[in-house]
């Protein structure tokens, strides 16, 4: 099966979305130019080819989400070479709901390591598919926001986001 991407304009900048099979395997973080996500597609996958329409609806439920609409994604995930803590990570990150926030300390405990705090934050670094795998929500105990791949301004900007769309409702599932 192709690997195949879509480019999805947000309020924060465009988004690269690849996968195969019906699952997602890569969603970058926004990118102030349409040729920075295509860029970040192909470094994702040299044979990647465009599909607009290989997601459903998952383009129009990005374009919600960063506009402030409480979004689900309950999207499958392919985690290709993800170790089983990886893994467990990333699933235990998916159950935090929009608009709040988890410890690593938290997530840690979740999968059975409650001393694996910084063994988090390397699983979380390596999220493939973030937003998808909210690992923006995961901040240090004492309230700072510890670290994150896009950039410190990035998180901040989803979770200021996301505290404003926590006050709406009904949530857009999918």
């Amino acid at each position: 099966m192709s690997l195949v991407y879509t480019i999805v304009e947000t309020e924060l900048g465009w988004l690269a979305v690849a996968g195969s099979g019906g699952r997602l395997d890569f969603v970058s973080l926004p990118q102030p130019a349409r040729e920075l996500a295509i860029r970040a597609a192909r470094a994702y996958a040299v044979d990647v080819i465009e599909s607009p329409d290989s997601f459903g609806d998952l383009p129009l439920r990005l374009r919600l989400y960063f506009q402030g609409e409480p979004v689900e994604f309950r999207d499958p995930v392919g985690v290709g070479d993800a170790t089983e803590f990886q893994r467990a990570v990333w699933d235990a990150t998916r159950l935090i709901p929009y608009g709040q926030t988890r410890s690593y300390s938290w997530v840690a405990e979740q999968v059975g390591k409650p001393r694996a705090c910084r063994a988090v934050g390397n699983a979380l670094a390596r999220n493939p598919v973030p937003i998808v795998i909210p690992c923006h929500r995961v901040i240090a105990r004492d309230g700072e926001l510890g670290g994150f791949t896009g950039g410190l301004d990035t998180k901040s900007k989803l979770l200021l986001l996301e505290s404003r769309g926590s006050k709406r409702a009904p949530r857009v599932q999918g």
